[in-house]
């Protein structure tokens, strides 16, 4: 247990902590768990694989401690005060795997503590916690990776690529999509039979939350609940957002307008569950202007599917499962409609257009290709493996990562102000350069 003995000496060396610790390639980093949930673990599974060390395990449902300990080894050092696991000297970085209103607080602890820092989308839970902790990160040198797997995955590598070679020609719209079809897709995850007050901090997991009375269902199923979540746009749109910046360079639009409703899943949830968004991109230096459209149906009558299709003046690029560029050749000519013209008037319209467009003979050269390129990652790829990879490789090196907050806040910053716009029922201005919201 730790001692408030232990807290005042991590106290008192905080500034020997924050120094930056050297790792060497073959070093073992030692992490801990904050927040084991579903999402949690898989994140500690992945590190594990990368190379890391888990040392410790905080949450605040018992449970999930017994349960960390069954699965990884009974000297994982457990408890439900995360700022017992900051404390430990023994520990390099840290993995916030929390409900969404603890991620700014819990990361910016951590990076205070000299703990480098891999946090769960969508990095904070409201607009305003984005710049205290960008700040944190600069301020402490520590390296912060958000956990948003599309941007280490060598698919979306392989479709910035193909972007950058003008392969599709100017950029006009973007799609994207996240359809599911099932109760555990929409958040229904189980209650354990065990969650009582003597097994949950209740008090610890509401923090800045508004209090409420002892509920297992608003811990269990948090995502549910603005109080603790960010719907469907912190799950699932930063994720699209994340992915699309990456491929196109883009740091976020200028409008936001969102709108849906909850049409299906009536369990208690504040959130909808039919979210769609729509968003005004500028040019800049690194693509034209372009308008993106975001869908996310959690009452799709089909199978779970999600994709991207990025859309251009001379082709198509698709994301599923792998990239696919399709290109249809533009006609020689524009064609005509002089039907309704009296008889003069055409014969005079078509003289001149075949002065400017020459009739072609038919042959085999003037079949223009419509092509189509597949890319496919090899079979059992995981880019949530090479995330932590990544991030793991930055904490030995010290070189920044991709996805560090500013990249993070540029993609949460719009997902965020899709709630605000839905349940304001207003139009959004952002600043993507400043990361503010205007007006």
């Amino acid at each position: 247990m730790t001692t408030r003995r232990h807290f005042l000496a991590a106290s008192a060396a905080a500034p020997l902590l924050a120094q930056v610790k050297s790792h060497s390639a073959n070093d073992t980093i030692q992490i801990a768990i904050i927040g084991a949930g579903g999402m949690g673990t898989e994140d500690v599974k992945s590190s594990l694989k990368a190379g890391s060390k888990l040392v410790a395990a905080s949450d605040i449902y018992q449970g999930r401690l017994t349960r960390i300990q069954e699965e990884f080894g009974k000297d994982v050092f457990t408890t439900r005060d995360y700022r017992e696991v900051l404390a430990r000297p023994d520990i390099d970085a840290v993995i916030v795997a929390t409900p969404d209103h603890w991620h700014q607080k819990i990361a910016i602890d951590a990076m205070n503590a000299g703990k480098d820092v891999y946090v769960e989308k969508p990095m904070v839970q409201r607009v305003d916690d984005g710049k205290p902790l960008v700040e944190t990160e600069q301020k402490t040198g520590r390296i912060l990776q958000v956990g948003s797997q599309r941007v280490s995955s060598i698919v979306y590598k392989k479709a910035q690529e193909l972007m950058q070679s003008g392969v599709i020609g100017g950029l006009n719209m973007v799609e994207a999509w996240w359809d599911r079809n099932d109760a555990i897709g929409a958040w229904e995850y189980s209650i354990p039979p065990d969650a009582t007050p003597e097994n949950i901090d209740w008090d610890r997991f509401l923090g800045r939350a508004p209090k409420v009375p002892f509920e297992p269902i608003r811990l269990f199923r948090w995502r549910c609940y603005r109080d603790y979540g960010t719907g469907v746009a912190g799950d699932l749109f930063v994720h699209l957002f994340s992915g699309m910046h990456f491929v196109t360079g883009a740091i976020g639009p200028t409008r936001v307008y969102a709108t849906g409703g909850l049409r299906f899943w009536k369990d208690g949830r504040d959130v909808p569950d039919v979210f769609l968004g729509l968003y005004d991109y500028p040019e800049t230096p690194r693509h034209p202007a372009f308008n993106l459209a975001l869908r996310v149906n959690f009452v799709d009558g089909g199978a779970e599917n999600s994709g991207f299709r990025f859309i251009g003046s001379e082709g198509v690029l698709t994301i599923a499962g792998g990239v696919t560029v399709s290109r249809t050749p533009r006609e020689t000519e524009p064609g005509y409609t002089i039907d309704t013209f009296p008889k003069n008037v055409q014969e005079e319209y078509l003289k001149k257009y075949r002065e400017k467009y020459p009739p072609q003979n038919a042959s085999a050269d003037s079949i223009r290709p419509q092509t189509e390129e597949k890319f496919s990652a090899p079979h059992g790829y995981s880019d949530h493996l090479d995330h932590h990879k990544n991030f793991l490789a930055a904490v030995r090196s010290r070189k920044p990562v991709v996805e560090n907050s500013v990249f993070g806040f540029r993609a949460a910053g719009p997902a965020l102000l899709s709630n605000v716009s839905y349940f304001e029922k207003r139009i959004c201005e952002w600043d993507p350069e400043t990361m503010t919201l205007k007006g």
